[in-house]
C-alpha cells in the first residue's frame, strides 16, 4: 500500500514542475514589461524637465488662436479653447469615417457579386475595377482625386452652376440652405410614424411566416409607407420647406452650405479604395456558400434575385461579416491621411496645429492615440453583435 500510494504523488509532482515553470516565465516576462513602462516613463520625464516643458492638460482650456475650415460646431480662433478644437476634429473625422463606410459598402457589395455574374462585361469591369484600385496606394487616389480632379475645376468667376441654385468651382460645392418652416414638424413625425408602422408589419409579417409557412411581399408596402407617408404629409402642411438663396460677390459665395473639396477628395478615395476591398470579401463569402443550395432553391423555382437574397446573402454573411469589421477599421484608420490634402481631421487639427502650438506631444499623441482605439473598439463590438445576431440559428 504505502508504495502505491507514492506513484500519483510523484506523478503530480512531474506535472506540478512544467506548471510552475510556465508561471514563473509570464511572471518574469510581466516584470520586465513593467520595468520597460517605468524606464520609458522615467526617461520621457527627465527630457521634458530638461528642455523646460510642462507636462499635463492645463493647455486644454488654453485659447486656441487658429482658424479651421470646416466646423459643424460652433468655434471661433480668438474664443475657442484648445479642447474646442479636439472636439471639432473629431466631429469631422467621425463624418468622413461614417460616409466613407455607408459608400464603400454600397459600392463594394454590388461590385463583389458583380465579379460572379455570368455576363462576360460585368464579370470582367467589376474584377478591373478591383484590380487596378486594390494594387494602386490610397494616397496616390487622394492626391488624384484632389489635385486632378477637384482643383482643375473652375475659379470662383467661372463657376458651373447646378440645377437648385447650386455653385461649383475650385473652392467646393455651394448649396442652398433649407429652411423650415413650423409645420414641418408634421413631417419628421409622418416619416418616424412610418418607420415605426414598417418595423410593425415587419414583424408581423415574420410571426405569420413562422405560423403559416407562406411569406407575405413586403417590398411595395415598405416603399410605400416609407415614401407615401412623408409625401401625403408634405402635401397636407403645403410644403413648409423652401431653399434659401446664395449670395455671390466678386470674390466669394455665402449664404449656404459649403462642401470643402478636401473633404469631397476624402470621402470619394476612402470610399473607392475600400470598396474594392469589400468586394473581394463579398465574393469569398458568396462563393463559401454550397453550391446545392442555389440548386435546391432554383429547383424550387426561386428567381435569381430571390435566390440571393434569401438564401446565399443570409448565410454569407457569416463569412463576410469578420474580413468587413477589418476593412471598416482600416478605411477609419486610413482617414488619417486626410493630413495630405489639408482636411481638418484630428490629426490635423489636435496632432498636427495643437501639438506644434502647445509642445505637449505626450499628452496629444496619447490622447489621438486613445480616441482612434476607442472608436476602433466601438466599431468592434457593434459588428460582433451584428455577427451573433447572423449566427444564430433557430432550432
Amino acid at each position: 500500500m504505502p508504495m502505491s500510494s507514492s506513484i500519483p504523488l510523484q506523478g503530480q509532482v512531474r506535472r506540478s514542475r512544467p506548471r510552475f515553470g510556465l508561471l514563473a516565465i509570464q511572471t518574469g516576462l510581466a516584470v520586465f514589461i513593467c520595468a520597460l513602462i517605468c524606464a520609458a516613463a522615467f526617461n520621457v520625464a527627465q527630457n521634458l524637465s530638461r528642455a523646460h516643458i510642462a507636462s499635463g492638460f492645463g493647455f486644454w482650456n488654453n485659447t486656441a488662436g487658429f482658424d479651421i475650415s470646416q466646423t459643424l460646431i460652433g468655434y471661433s480662433a480668438s474664443a475657442s479653447t484648445f479642447g474646442q478644437a479636439f472636439w471639432v476634429g473629431l466631429l469631422n473625422t467621425l463624418v468622413v469615417a461614417a460616409l466613407g463606410i455607408v459608400f464603400a459598402t454600397v459600392i463594394g457589395f454590388p461590385v463583389g457579386l458583380g465579379r460572379l455574374s455570368s455576363n462576360w462585361l460585368v464579370a470582367r469591369l467589376c474584377g478591373g475595377y478591383v484590380e487596378i484600385v486594390r494594387n494602386v496606394p490610397l494616397l496616390l487616389q487622394l492626391l488624384f482625386w484632389y489635385n486632378a480632379v477637384l482643383k482643375t475645376l473652375p475659379d470662383l468667376r467661372g463657376s458651373l452652376r447646378l440645377p437648385g441654385g447650386a455653385f461649383l468651382n475650385n473652392r467646393g460645392l455651394f448649396l442652398p440652405r433649407a429652411d423650415f418652416g413650423a409645420p414641418f414638424a408634421a413631417v419628421l413625425i409622418a416619416i418616424v410614424a412610418a418607420i415605426a408602422a414598417v418595423i410593425a408589419l415587419r414583424i408581423w409579417a415574420h410571426r405569420r411566416f413562422e405560423v403559416t409557412g407562406r411569406p407575405v411581399p413586403m417590398a411595395w408596402p415598405t416603399i410605400g409607407l416609407l415614401i407615401g407617408g412623408p409625401l401625403v404629409a408634405l402635401a397636407l402642411t403645403g410644403v413648409p420647406l423652401r431653399l434659401g438663396e446664395l449670395h455671390v460677390s466678386r470674390f466669394n459665395i455665402s449664404g449656404g452650405v459649403e462642401i470643402l473639396p478636401e473633404f469631397a477628395a476624402l470621402v470619394v478615395a476612402l470610399s473607392i479604395y475600400t470598396a474594392a476591398f469589400i468586394a473581394e470579401v463579398v465574393r469569398a463569402g458568396v462563393q463559401a456558400v454550397a453550391h446545392g443550395q442555389i440548386e435546391a432553391a432554383q429547383s424550387l423555382g426561386l428567381r435569381f434575385g430571390a435566390t440571393l437574397r434569401l438564401i446565399v446573402i443570409p448565410q454569407a454573411m457569416r463569412v463576410i461579416i469578420p474580413p468587413l469589421t477589418s476593412q471598416y477599421l482600416n478605411l477609419l484608420k486610413n482617414s488619417s491621411l486626410a493630413v495630405a490634402i489639408g482636411y481638418p481631421d484630428l490629426v490635423q487639427v489636435f496632432a498636427g496645429s495643437v501639438l506644434n502650438i502647445t509642445g505637449q506631444a505626450v499628452e496629444v499623441i496619447a490622447v489621438t492615440m486613445a480616441v482612434y482605439l476607442a472608436i476602433s473598439l466601438f466599431v468592434s463590438l457593434l459588428m460582433n453583435l451584428y455577427a451573433r445576431r447572423m449566427s444564430i440559428v433557430d432550432h
